[in-house]
């Protein structure tokens, strides 16, 4: 099992990409089961869950390739219509070929998702909405079985915002009769962009980034030809790797709108941000101060940098308290994190971190995707080398992590077995 060695104490500088955002590019791959012909996709990033994605599609019959960030999908002769478990259980946003298998096919039977164990995230949401479209829908050893002659338009009001609920049902209303209504409808930028790539191949939706969504259904999409947008998170991560070291670097291809609430609470802490010719200036304070955060639905902060902004405040000076509100099993990083020194206290869903005055190496274990990118942070900044293992987590949301970061100084090295 891979591991990654990070020797701490380098203030990060230099120059940074971002890759296409993983969250938008997995539903938009998806979303091409619903139109025949050749997709293509541009700034889809190099990673597991998307090579995961790919093997879906093609077990359903498509063609795809990934080369240069460059996808192209051939759906023209998609004829399966079963997500197995050996595929989806590694990858939670495998349900998401649910929507789009119901309204092209009429049929579709899913595997019950897996991925990272951060909580329960039913997909009950999904099921009533499709039902509400007149899907019939029965669950059988761990599959859900969907079925219906052609999916008709309805109004669906969400009883809590759900990213993957807002765009499966999204996707398969755009080949629905009539008009569908999603009311408190998620607002992430992710599901605008999977809005905006429907759109450009005919779908009729308006609303989406709004808390009402409105599609109304189509006969047939066209393929897709579309710019997948960059990944927040990742800009998000590296901004608290600057942050945490002091360091100052140059981000290129970041849109500070998608992430104007991480950038704020991150000026917070002392971190300071300048627009460029050649991107996003981010420069590190000296010493970082303790700010408070609670996680929400977009537009707030994101519960995908939680972690992240955890490991900058466990060496900030002063009390931070961290209310995590949407998953309740997201504080699994917190252990490993205190094998680093840091001093971290837990009381259901809120965090209160006094900061240290530094971290120290240690072996630790990913548990998770955001965890993993938690302990780079930490370890970027500790003194002495912490070995990172079961680092397959992040593999499946940083694109080539160590090389970039390799590229900003730091002493990174991923080691096999």
């Amino acid at each position: 099992m891979e591991k990654l060695l990070i020797s701490g104490g380098k203030k990060l500088r230099g120059s940074v990409r971002v890759s296409g955002a993983k969250n938008a590019a997995l539903p938009i791959m998806a979303s091409t089961i619903l139109g025949h012909g050749t997709h293509k996709l541009r700034r889809v990033p190099n990673l597991r869950d998307v090579f995961t994605m790919g093997r879906l599609l093609e077990h359903l019959g498509a063609e795809f390739s990934l080369s240069d960030s460059t996808a192209l999908i051939n759906t023209e002769d998609i004829k399966g219509h079963e997500a197995p478990y050996d595929l989806v259980r590694t990858m939670r946003a495998s349900v998401l070929v649910l929507g789009p298998l119901l309204a092209r096919h009429g049929r579709a039977r899913v595997s019950l998702p897996g991925g990272c164990a951060i909580g329960a995230r039913p997909i009950n949401l999904h099921l009533l909405g499709l039902q509400k479209m007149g899907a019939l829908i029965s669950l059988d050893k761990g599959y859900v079985n969907a079925r219906t002659r052609r999916l008709r338009g309805a109004n669906i009001c969400f009883d809590i915002p759900t990213v993957t609920g807002t765009e499966n049902l999204m996707m398969a209303a755009t080949l629905a009769k009539g008009l569908t209504r999603l009311e408190n409808a998620a607002r992430e930028p992710e599901v605008i962009d999977l809005a905006n790539a429907l759109i450009s191949a005919g779908a009729r939706i308006e609303g989406a980034g709004e808390s009402i969504i409105e599609i109304e259904g189509v006969k047939e999409l066209n393929s897709l030809d579309y710019d997948i947008i960059p990944d927040r998170i990742e800009a998000g991560t590296f901004m608290a790797a600057a942050g945490i070291t002091g360091g100052e670097i140059v981000m290129e291809g970041v849109n500070t709108e998608h992430i104007a609430a991480v950038v704020a609470k991150l000026q917070e802490t002392g971190i300071k941000f300048q627009e460029s010719e050649k991107g996003l200036v981010v420069r590190g304070p000296q010493h970082l101060r303790a700010s408070d955060v609670k996680t929400m639905p977009y537009p707030g902060f994101p519960t995908d940098m939680q972690a992240q902004f955890m490991a900058l405040m466990s060496v900030a000076e002063g009390t931070s308290v961290i209310s995590e509100t949407i998953f309740e099993n997201r504080f699994m990083h917190v252990a490993e994190l205190r094998r680093m020194g840091a001093d971290i206290n837990i009381e259901g869903s809120i965090a209160t971190v006094k900061g240290v005055k530094s971290l120290k190496g240690a072996p630790v274990m990913a548990t998770d995707l955001r965890a993993s990118a938690s302990l780079v942070v930490a370890a970027l900044a500790a003194r002495g080398e912490t070995l990172i293992d079961r680092i397959y987590h992040l593999d499946r949301g940083y694109e080539s992590i160590e090389n970039k970061l390799r590229s900003l100084g730091a002493r990174i090295e991923r080691q096999k077995g």
